[in-house]
């Protein structure tokens, strides 16, 4: 039996006996978008498969560090940290290459965790774009950059001087493209092997940067691939030597690293619900009102997209990334990007994204936020053309500077508690504001050459 041929739980437990595997791979996604798992027994994975297993609910209350987060309701030391119950996933079976025999398994927190389980939120608001007669389908493109050093050297080094793969900007280079080509082949293998295959991979413009593109499935799907493909990446780089890193902008010398998402909807005849040649640009008028969702509801939904404290030093004029909630057609210095095509190609690019969020939570809120729109009837302030960094702005598509003025944005949000739930919104925002708190403790290089003889 074929891994991708698996859908439920009879048909996992049938692959696991056919090929002998003793040990299975199980792997889910915490709320910084951190993949946390481990092996399990074949005995404990065939209990799991019926009953489901327990999963310490400490992923749901730490940090991308593994520090415990000290404001939280669902769980903490007032909990004691017990066990969230935890589901498998029969449809993710995947094989992964360099592991002979080995099979990796994707789960999902279940009730009552389920409430503040990234992927479990993006399957609630693809449920509410079913009720309303959609089918959503969207693509992760991610910059990464890769460097000749190693998780300790990076340490040992203080994250200073370290060596990118290639030098100076290079972008869509087949040079490097050809000098480095075993490595992409690898990755292109590696993504086809685990059903995650990519459309387009390029140097982009940075020391070391490359840029791959998802190819484009269900949204739920589409995450998942996202999810897989950034711990993967990672996990091969580091097995050659390497380190990739994810970063929103890891230096002031090279642009920050996006993760651009490309969102459509399919009504339920399987046409593209965003195309109408009739109309101006062939957007439809569902297109357009979900675009004025996203427009009017990105400033307040911004922490789950911009998720770290560094993700707000990419979001500055004319480096490639937004600064305000705005749109235009084929425009890229815009928020979001609207694409026409045909039926089937005409999409929207949500600009905003960067490298380091959460692929579940971003396509939550990008898609809820545009159903909001579809079911309100919203629509867009005018499209931009030319250069929007140049252009003034009304204050209201104005996004927070900072992660916690996007966190209080999100907890202020009714829309946000009405498509997410209270309890979410609460959680998420109570880590993103530790997340603040955690990094005004350090003393950077810039305040001590700014301040530590002058001042």
């Amino acid at each position: 039996m074929k891994t991708r041929e698996v859908r439920t739980a009879a048909d996992a437990r049938r692959i696991v006996e056919e090929r002998g595997i003793r040990h299975v791979k199980l792997g889910l996604v915490d709320v910084d978008g951190v993949m946390r798992g481990k092996y399990v027994s074949r005995e404990k994975f065939f209990s799991a498969l019926e009953g489901g297993f327990g999963f310490c609910d400490v992923v749901l209350g730490w940090d991308s560090n593994d520090q415990l987060v000290d404001n939280l309701a669902y769980t903490g030391w007032h909990t004691a940290y017990p066990d969230a119950p935890a589901r498998i996933l029969p449809e993710s079976c995947r094989e992964i290459p360099f592991e002979s025999d080995a099979l990796f398994f994707l789960a999902e927190f279940a009730p009552p965790a389920e409430a503040i389980c990234p992927r479990g939120l993006l399957r609630r608001i693809i449920a509410r774009a079913r009720e309303i007669g959609f089918e959503p389908y969207s693509a992760l493109e991610y910059e990464f950059f890769l460097f000749e050093e190693t998780a300790h050297s990076v340490r040992e080094k203080n994250y200073r001087n370290l060596k990118p793969i290639t030098p100076g900007y290079f972008g869509y280079s087949v040079l490097r493209n050809s000098v480095f080509a075993e490595f992409y082949h690898e990755l292109l293998g590696l993504c086809e092997a685990m059903d995650m295959p990519i459309e387009g991979l390029h140097t982009e413009t940075g020391a070391g940067v490359l840029e791959a593109a998802i190819a484009v499935d269900k949204s739920l799907e589409s995450a998942d691939k996202a999810a897989l493909f950034k711990t993967f990446t990672k996990v091969l780089a580091q097995r050659r030597g390497w380190i990739a890193t994810f970063m929103a902008k890891w230096s002031l010398q090279w642009p920050g690293q996006s993760g651009h998402l490309h969102l459509s909807l399919k009504d339920r005849d399987g046409r593209g619900a965003f195309h109408d040649p009739e109309k101006a640009h062939a957007m439809s008028d569902t297109m357009r009102h979900f675009l004025a969702g996203q427009q009017a509801l990105m400033p307040e939904l911004l922490a789950m997209i911009a998720p770290t404290v560094n993700s707000y030093t990419r979001l500055i004029p004319g480096y490639w990334a937004p600064t305000h909630a705005t749109w235009g057609i084929e425009n890229r210095t815009c928020a979001l990007r609207v694409i026409p095509g045909s039926a089937k190609s005409q999409r929207i690019e949500y600009r905003v994204a960067a490298a380091d969020g959460n692929p579940y939570l971003v396509i939550a809120a990008a898609l809820g936020s545009g159903l909001w729109g579809i079911e309100k009837k919203l629509e867009p302030l005018p499209a931009v053309a030319g250069n929007s960094y140049e252009k003034r702005h009304p204050g209201k598509l104005a996004l927070p500077a900072t992660l916690w003025e996007a966190a209080q944005r999100l907890k202020a949000s009714k829309a946000a508690r009405a498509l997410f739930g209270d309890a979410f919104v609460e959680h998420y925002a109570a880590t993103r504001e530790w997340e603040e708190r955690e990094a005004r403790k350090y003393i950077t290089d810039w305040q001590l050459q700014r301040y530590f003889e002058i001042i």
